[in-house]
């Protein structure tokens, strides 16, 4: 849905996971890509891979959870490549576990989750509302829409993101600007194992989900006339279900979350 040769794409926790596989990928789909983390070793090696098929596609150090630090770049790249024409926020922390409970902790995801997204779309959306046209991804997650035990902190940071993407879509879609909530299951990431190891059973096989699987998903969505973007379709029925069902429903959680 988005021509992607030539195109300028951020994508940030790009230095692992789903974030890399998105960069990489919209690089060899012809996209002048900037990935953006924390980790800069992870990221010598993605600008490597990118430069092979995109030779102007580079890296950035940065926390995205400094938002300062964080819009400052993103207004670095538009001045260097002239536009930012797509835009993905993935980046995003899990659950705590040693300060669990604390409002630091909640703090500290919703800054990575959470405004460090809101941040970025309101750095870029200017230019791309100029331009008349534009697309920005927020990467959601299930828990967002459905909350599970040990997690109350992430599902709070996503759900507040796809409210507010929900939200602010209203305002740009019909000025030529997309913008999308990406659901992608349950994905066999660092953040994803990391979940495991906190006690989280498996996910069952109809919510779980590939690199591969999602990245080509969203290449073919982003753009279109859905905001939701659902790797994971059957995902959806979780709100229902707690709204017609709260008793069944609660108990079901309970039992799945081990």
């Amino acid at each position: 849905m988005v021509e992607l040769r030539g195109a300028v794409v951020v994508v940030t926790g790009a230095s692992s996971g789903l974030g890399r596989r998105f960069a990489v990928d919209m690089a060899n789909a012809g996209a002048v890509v900037t990935g953006m983390a924390r980790r800069e070793p992870l990221l010598r090696g993605l600008a490597e891979q990118m430069r092979q098929v995109s030779p102007d596609s580079a890296t950035v150090t940065c926390d995205v959870s400094d938002t300062d630090r964080f819009t400052e770049a993103l207004g670095e790249i538009e001045r260097q490549r002239g536009r930012i024409d797509v835009l993905v926020n993935n980046a995003g922390i899990g659950e705590p576990r040693a300060e669990s409970g604390r409002l630091s902790a909640v703090r500290t995801v919703m800054e990575t989750n959470y405004f460090a997204a809101v941040a970025a779309m309101l750095a870029v959306l200017p230019g791309m509302l100029a331009r008349g046209h534009g697309v920005i991804v927020n990467v959601s997650s299930d828990s967002g829409r459905a909350p599970s035990p040990r997690e109350a902190a992430y599902s709070a940071s996503k759900a507040a993101l796809s409210a507010y993407t929900e939200a602010l879509s209203f305002d740009v879609e019909d000025k030529g600007v997309h913008l999308h909530v990406l659901y992608p299951g349950w994905v066999p990431t660092a953040m994803g194992s990391d979940a495991l190891d906190m006690g989280m059973p498996t996910p069952p096989k109809m919510v779980r989900r590939t690199e591969e699987q999602v990245s080509r998903l969203l290449l073919a969505r982003m753009g279109g006339p859905r905001l939701d973007i659902d790797a994971a379709p059957i995902a959806r029925l979780a709100p229902v279900a707690r709204s017609l069902f709260p008793g069944p429903y609660r108990k079901g959680i309970r039992k799945a979350s081990g």
